[in-house]
C-alpha cells in the first residue's frame, strides 16, 4: 500500500505559531524532506522530533523527486518542510507534488504559517481580491509583468529581499506612479517585526536611507485605490 506526501508548513518567525498538527506529522513519518536540514534540525530539536531529514531543495529536486516518489509507493509517509512556511510557496515543493498527483498518490497538504498572508492583512489595503507574485523576474521580463500588474485593480504582493529593496521600490513607483498606497513588512512574525505603510514615493526615499534587514513582503494598493493613513506610517509589533 502506498503512502502519502504531506507538505507541512513551519513558522516564519515566532515556533510558537507550529501547530500540534504539524508537530505530530513530523513525528509520525517515515522521512522529513528539508530544504536545509541545517535549519530544520533547529526546529525539530525545539520540538523533541527525531524522525530521519534528507536534503530537498530547489538544487536538487529535478533528480530527486522520482527517487522520493518511488519510496513513498513503497509504502513510506514522507513529509516535506522548506526554511520558513508553507513548501511551494516561493519554495521547493511544487515539482514533487506535480510527481505525486501524476502518479495517483495522495497529497496531503496541512494549514499553516506563509509571510504574505499575514502581510497582507495587516497592511491596511484591501485584502478581499490580491495576486501574489511572489519574487518578481530579476531581469528578463521585469519590466513587462510590473507594467501588467500596475494597472490590476487587484492588491499586488511581492516577496524582496532587504539588499534588492531600494531597487525595487523606485521600480514600482516608476511603473505604479510614486503616490499609489503601499506597505513593506519586514520579519513577519518576529521580534523586531516591522511594517512601513505611506505612498511608493515616500517609501522609496526611505528605504535609500534606512537599509532593512530580514525577508521583506511588499503590498501595493490596485488601481483606484487612495491611502487611507498618513504618509510613511510606521508600524512596530514587539513580542
Amino acid at each position: 500500500m502506498a503512502g502519502k506526501l504531506y507538505i507541512v508548513p513551519t513558522p516564519v518567525g515566532n515556533l510558537d505559531d507550529m501547530t500540534f498538527r504539524a508537530i505530530a506529522t513530523l513525528r509520525d513519518a517515515d522521512l522529513v524532506l528539508a530544504e536545509d536540514t541545517r535549519t530544520s534540525s533547529v526546529l525539530m530539536k525545539h520540538f523533541d522530533i527525531h524522525t530521519p531529514m534528507q536534503s530537498h531543495h530547489k538544487f536538487n529536486e529535478h533528480a530527486t523527486s522520482a527517487s522520493v516518489v518511488d519510496r513513498i509507493e513503497g509504502g513510506m509517509n514522507i513529509a516535506l518542510v522548506s526554511d520558513a512556511g508553507t513548501p511551494g510557496i516561493s519554495d521547493p515543493g511544487f515539482m514533487l507534488s506535480r510527481e505525486c498527483r501524476r502518479r495517483g498518490i495522495e497529497v496531503v497538504c496541512l494549514p499553516g504559517a506563509t509571510a504574505f498572508v499575514p502581510a497582507l492583512v495587516a497592511s491596511g489595503l484591501p485584502c478581499d481580491r490580491f495576486v501574489f507574485e511572489g519574487f518578481l523576474p530579476p531581469k528578463k521580463g521585469r519590466a513587462t509583468r510590473l507594467a501588467v500588474l500596475s494597472c490590476d485593480p487587484r492588491t499586488s504582493v511581492i516577496y524582496e529581499s532587504p539588499k534588492r529593496l531600494p531597487r525595487t521600490l523606485r521600480q514600482l513607483a516608476e511603473a505604479f506612479g510614486a503616490d499609489r498606497p503601499a506597505a513593506v513588512c519586514r520579519e513577519i512574525s518576529k521580534l523586531h517585526e516591522t511594517i512601513h505603510r505611506g505612498t511608493l514615493g515616500e517609501l522609496s526615499d526611505y528605504f535609500e536611507l534606512n537599509n532593512p534587514k530580514g525577508e521583506i513582503v511588499i503590498v501595493i494598493a490596485g488601481t483606484g485605490e487612495s491611502s487611507p493613513r498618513g504618509a510613511a506610517d510606521e508600524e512596530r509589533e514587539e513580542e
